[in-house]
This record gives structure tokens, C-alpha cells and sequence, in this order.
């Protein structure tokens, strides 16, 4: 996460535990927030740590918007067949797990 203090008088976040490492072939960081779960990748360290607070943010619902109904309509998707949160598997590339 992020290591800014942020604007004058705010407190600066809480210590984050990650994981950092390159791909398989070397291409990518591969990050992981260890409390969330949360995976993501970049092609220079600074650029996956970018992209892990964007998106522990918005696993969090700090930063965007949910996704209704109509948005899933306008994609082609039947929000019929989307599972709730309990019904998503565990994807392991996704969650940080290594099998």
C-alpha cells in the first residue's frame, strides 16, 4: 500500500503487509495484499504498487461505484446468472494462492 502521509494533519494509513514478486518470465510484478487478498500486476515495481492500492481500494468500496443491474445489462450479462458473493469461486491466480 501506500506509503504517503497524505494531506497536512492526516494520519497516515496503517502498516500493509504485501507480497512482491516477479513473474514466471520475468515480465511482471505480481502483488498481493496479504489482508485482502487482493492480486494485481504491473510492469515495474512502482507501477504494481500503484495498482495494488487502486485495487485494495476498490475491493474495500473506498473508491468507484457497484455494479447494478443496467451495467451488467449493457455488458450482455443476464445479472440472473451472476452468483452473489458466496457463490464466486476461489480462483487461485486471482487470490494471491499458489498451487
Amino acid at each position: 500500500m501506500s506509503t504517503e502521509t497524505g494531506e497536512e494533519g492526516e494520519q497516515p494509513s496503517p502498516p500493509t503487509h504485501i507480497t512482491l514478486k516477479r513473474s514466471d518470465d520475468g515480465e511482471m510484478w505480481i502483488v498481493t495484499d496479504e489482508e485482502t487478498g487482493v492480486t494485481t500486476q504491473g510492469e515495474t515495481r512502482e507501477h504494481a504498487l500503484e495498482m495494488i492500492d487502486e485495487a485494495v481500494s476498490l475491493h474495500k468500496g473506498e473508491i468507484g461505484e457497484p455494479v447494478t443491474d443496467d451495467d451488467l445489462r449493457d455488458l450482455g450479462i443476464d445479472p440472473d446468472t451472476v452468483p452473489d458473493e458466496a457463490g464466486v469461486p476461489d480462483v487461485p491466480w486471482f487470490d494471491g494462492n499458489e498451487e
